[in-house]
């Protein structure tokens, strides 16, 4: 059923906000920040940040993952008495790998308005920034922190032919690339930190020459994949010889790739190393 967003009827309001700089954010987002009875914020600690650096002072009540099934209903309290409302996250838009899915379909479902606005979102700068073909992309966020449910994944995902944009924790990052790479073999991969903050930086070249050039690990990782096609090549499918020689064509150093092939197939660094050593030179 169609329906009107600006009929006038209490409405919840999603709210991008800024993901670095503070003042990635639109002037029709603090008007409405201004305007709303109450925020429901992911951290009201970073919520408020925001809002005193636009002189706004709002009501915060706390939205999470671990308390959205009942926080929810309070929302629509508030809407229920005419009261427009709004949803913001520590960064970025609400719902995209952040709260705010079950109370928007908690909302929809009791048939009251919501209104997302445009704004902030780091996959898209990450994405139009990377040099990777965007036409068609498919959005996948945070991978399973569990490393049996990330290979899963994973193999899910390995022949898509559509460029697969990941988020990724600093602490998570070395590790995700390593199954990436044992999965999905040579991909070209564009990797972002700190978007729209002072230290932003990118990386673009190719997954084995990313895994060699991790330098220090921190902030938060915007991950652009390129999709399966038919020149990419698929580790497992390799000797160990030509496993360890993908590495060290791509700047890794022989004994590093070692290494890394021993600890991606799961067998002893002196198996791989007698086995290239001995068979190469035939």
């Amino acid at each position: 059923m169609w329906q009107n967003s600006y009929d006038g009827s209490p409405t919840l309001y999603i709210i991008p906000t800024p993901i670095g700089n503070l003042e990635d954010i639109t002037i029709r987002a603090i008007n409405i920040l201004k305007e709303v009875e109450v925020v429901f914020s992911e951290d009201t600690r970073v919520t408020s940040l925001l809002l005193k650096h636009y002189d706004i002072k709002k009501h915060l009540i706390s939205l999470h993952d671990h308390n959205e099934d009942k926080v929810k209903e309070n929302v629509l309290e508030y809407l229920i008495k005419g009261n427009d409302v709004a949803i913001v996250t520590d960064r970025g838009t609400p719902i995209i790998s952040d709260p705010g899915y079950k109370t928007v379909e908690y909302v929809v479902e009791k048939g009251f308005n919501v209104i997302s606005l445009p704004g902030a979102t780091a996959f898209v700068p990450a994405l139009t920034s990377s040099g990777i073909n965007p036409k068609p992309f498919t959005f996948y966020g945070f991978l399973n922190s569990k490393e049996s449910k990330c290979k899963k994944e994973l193999e899910e995902l390995k022949f898509l032919k559509s460029t697969i944009i990941f988020y990724e924790a600093p602490h998570r990052l070395e590790k995700t690339l390593k199954l990436i790479f044992s999965i999905f073999g040579e991909r070209k991969i564009s990797i972002s930190r700190e978007i729209s903050k002072k230290y932003e930086s990118v990386f673009r070249g190719n997954l084995s020459e990313l895994l060699n050039n991790l330098g220090t690990i921190k902030g938060e990782y915007v991950l652009v994949v390129e999709g399966y096609n038919d020149t990419c090549e698929n580790v497992n499918d390799l000797t160990i010889i030509d496993n360890v020689n993908l590495y060290v064509n791509n700047g890794m150093k022989l004994m590093d790739a070692i290494k890394l092939v021993a600890k991606e197939r799961n067998i002893p660094k002196s198996e791989v190393y007698k086995e290239y050593h001995l068979n190469s030179r035939r």
